[in-house]
């Protein structure tokens, strides 16, 4: 294993203490574990939480500011915030109108951040939880009952975060969520392994000539093991599935194409263009669009497509300003 690292045990503290020092617009609790905004908590401003196993970065923390998420708690790599940290960050956030909680769906994730929406109601804090469950690519899967929370979540991030700031209540918030994520559909594939600095090795075998379709952004097997293709030949699996359960014909379309923290940015622009055509030889038009990576599984080569079908209300909220350490504009 080479990693960029000190300690195994230190690699998530390290990950905060290097947030804390680059970026003065956050404050960073290492005893708590949570990133939140320096201004946190707005009185009358709905408070947004979201996290998660680290390893996924810049998701959460690195979205963490103006017009997105309040805080976010970053449990060790590929696992779960514990109850009291996500609680900590809920109370970080309230400025008194309820505080919505951004859940990936992953087991671990959903019942942690139920624990500690009920701790929260108990201190009084009103919380409306909202689970994200874009993935086409598999039903249940290693970590997961039902699909699995992946590209959806930074735009729920940011549409959500972008209606509270705006002043937005806590149902409107909520409801925001909740659509963005009935109109997502993603697909990630894996062209090689990731290392958890803790195991020291990779999380699955792949040969040099395979990729996985299909894969979660924890490793997870996806639909298929096959041999390598070209890019325009992945990007058509991946926008075909995602077609295949949310036609998308005759749509105003927002477009990720997602690096997974180990591929070029020259090759995810090279699978941005293949979208495109793919796009619009189908029909779609191609609104807004973002390449680069953003929900990673740590040094993974791989790339995950993620499409949003747009309405006039989620484009305004999509443009609105933002100021994070992983995503800015307007500003």
């Amino acid at each position: 294993m080479k990693k960029l690292i000190g300690d195994v045990d230190d690699v998530v503290l390290d990950t905060l203490r290097g947030m804390a020092a680059a970026h003065p617009s956050l404050r960073v609790d290492l005893d708590q574990r949570i990133i939140v905004r320096a201004d946190a908590p707005r009185t009358g401003k709905v408070g947004l939480v979201s996290g998660g196993g680290s390893g996924h970065e810049p998701l959460h923390g690195g979205f963490v500011g103006y017009g997105m998420l309040d805080a976010a708690c970053p449990g060790e790599v590929f696992t779960s915030p514990v109850p009291d940290q996500i609680l900590a960050a809920t109370t970080a956030a309230s400025g008194g109108a309820g505080v919505v909680h951004i859940v990936k769906n992953y087991t671990g994730d959903v019942l942690n951040f139920q624990m500690a929406a009920e701790l929260a109601e108990d201190e009084d804090v009103e919380v409306v939880p909202v689970v994200i469950d874009d993935d086409v690519a598999v039903q249940d899967s290693t970590y997961t009952a039902g699909r699995r929370g992946t590209g959806a979540t930074l735009f729920a991030e940011k549409t959500a975060g972008a209606l509270a700031e705006a002043g937005g209540t806590l149902q409107d918030v909520a409801a925001v969520v909740r659509e963005v994520n009935e109109r997502t559909r993603s697909f990630g594939v894996a062209l090689t392994a990731c290392t958890v600095p803790a195991a020291g090795r990779p999380t699955f075998e792949l040969g040099d000539d395979e990729m996985e379709l299909g894969i979660g952004i924890h490793g997870e097997p996806g639909r298929e093991r096959t041999k390598l293709r070209p890019a325009p030949e992945i990007v058509d699996v991946a926008l075909s599935a995602i077609n295949d359960d949310m036609p998308l014909s005759g749509s105003e379309v927002l477009v990720m194409v997602n690096g997974m923290g180990g591929t070029p940015l020259m090759e995810l622009y090279g699978a941005y263009a293949a979208a495109a055509e793919w796009l619009g030889g189908h029909g779609v038009t191609v609104a807004r669009s973002l390449v680069g990576n953003y929900v990673t599984s740590l040094e993974m080569a791989g790339v995950m497509v993620s499409v949003l079908r747009l309405t006039p209300q989620l484009t305004e909220l999509w443009d609105a300003p933002v100021e994070t350490p992983g995503l800015r504009w307007g500003r």
